[in-house]
């Protein structure tokens, strides 16, 4: 609060942290920012109750870590460690439990936000702030900042078996993984985790998890062997493999999703000269930080006799019906390959959940989406619009009955955005938790890099 305080009431609010996990770019912020370095611990776990008590900015990795030895897990956990649990709630996360548990807000019982007022409520659904705590996901910190968030936890065995399943068309996949969804079975075998990569519209794969504390031998995917790497095979019948629970929950984490490909990380010589702890997302972002500010990758490009790149780098859901002509459309128009595949479905099954809605983020209940990510860029043609790639892959979305997250560069006109993003609904909980405007909005955070 005292920094709070300190801040010049005719500027922005905005964070001071040393990571974020946000793919656009922004204003630079003169005035001083909201000391958040406080927020950074798990406060506690109540292991009969399957709680925790979490500050706002604590990261996922310092979570995981204090819930495991407890043989518990947030019911999602987002792949990236420097992920923290009140940037997932606000800004949206998935991951392979999806499918089963939702998003993390929909396992938060209770959180305390420092509004853009200055004041701290405590939102719950049920209480006086139930709409800030319905309109809190995918605001982005425009409706202010979670200090404390209470969370529901599950059960976890130590081990993970996988099975890695070749599909050769994307139909197939498909009708697959809606079966799943809805089964949680495949050929006998219970799926507690779910989510898929593609290659190419010949060679694409469902990896299903089944928890187990069956003890035996674990694949270690922090050395040289590359996890997604380790997906392919040409047989049309399973591959298995085995992790520990905390090295399937991080499994992406270890390569930066694939993303590492561009600093020459996949590269076995190469690899074998980066020190073990630098093969995480941290570090990642700190490259990433060293291109924005310097524009290496444009440069080398240019030595090459390359136009600019366009970044894209998305994480979008369509119908799970409408996932086959999505991923068409993708790899025939944008050349970006693998992409992720990560099905989800809101909690509508736990009654405690049933009939809310999240207006900003508006999924529909008893419906399953599919989660498609791509994390690389494109090349530019000269004279073309900024973000034509972008532009096009958000009016596909929109054209599929989708929904696209807003961590990543976004272009959307602003009527077109409040329709998309909670629009009326919007306004007022920022007028009621924001008067003053001390926050950015979320059009201009969003799309316009304020």
């Amino acid at each position: 609060m005292a920094s709070y305080r300190a801040i010049p009431p005719n500027a922005n609010v905005r964070l001071t942290k040393k990571t974020s996990n946000l793919f656009r770019a922004r204003a630079k912020n003169t005035a001083p920012g909201l000391d958040v370095s406080g927020l950074a611990k798990v406060i506690a776990v109540d292991a009969e109750a399957k709680t925790a008590d979490v500050a706002g900015m604590t990261t996922y990795e310092d979570l995981v870590a204090a819930t495991l030895p407890y043989g518990l897990a947030p019911l999602v956990v987002p792949q990236l460690k420097t992920i923290t649990l009140g940037g997932a709630v606000t800004g949206l996360g998935i991951e392979s439990s999806s499918f089963r548990s939702g998003l993390p807000h929909e396992s938060v019982l209770e959180m305390d936000v420092l509004t853009g007022a200055g004041e701290i409520v405590t939102a719950t659904p049920d209480g006086e702030h139930a709409d800030l705590f319905r309109g809190f996901p995918n605001s982005y910190g425009t409706l202010g900042y979670s200090v404390r968030l209470k969370i529901e936890l599950e059960t976890v065995q130590p081990y993970m078996a996988l099975r890695h399943i070749r599909f050769h068309d994307l139909r197939e996949l498909e009708s697959t993984l809606a079966r799943i969804v809805t089964d949680r079975t495949y050929e006998g075998e219970r799926v507690d985790y779910l989510d898929g990569v593609v290659f190419t519209a010949d060679e694409s794969y469902l990896t299903l998890g089944r928890q187990t504390d069956e003890p035996g031998p674990v694949s270690d995917y922090t050395g040289m062997d590359i996890y997604y790497r380790s997906i392919q095979h040409d047989s049309d019948r399973p591959k298995r493999d085995r992790l520990t629970i905390h090295d399937y929950l991080w499994r992406w984490d270890t390569d930066w999703f694939w993303c590492s490909r561009a600093f020459g990380t996949q590269n076995p010589k190469i690899r074998r000269l980066w020190p073990k702890r630098y093969r995480r997302s941290s570090f990642y972002w700190k490259l990433i930080a060293l291109d924005h500010k310097y524009d290496i990758g444009d440069k080398l490009e240019a030595r090459k006799g390359n136009p600019p790149r366009e970044r894209v780098v998305q994480d979008i859901e369509v119908p799970v019906e409408r996932t086959a002509d999505f991923v068409g459309w993708f790899l025939r128009e944008i050349p970006i390959e693998p992409i992720w595949l990560c099905p989800l479905r809101l909690r509508e099954n736990d009654a405690a959940n049933a009939g809310r809605r999240w207006p900003l983020y508006p999924l529909q209940p008893n419906r399953t989406y599919v989660n498609v990510g791509f994390w690389s860029a494109v090349p530019t043609v000269a004279g073309q619009q900024e973000g034509k790639a972008n532009r096009a892959i958000e009016q596909t979305v929109t054209e599929f009955d989708g929904h696209k997250s807003l961590y990543s560069d976004s272009y959307y006109g602003e009527d077109e955005f409040a329709a998309l993003y909670g629009g009326q609904t919007y306004a007022d909980l920022k007028k009621r938790y924001d008067p003053d405007q001390r926050l950015l909005d979320l059009y201009s955070k969003a799309v316009q890099r304020k």
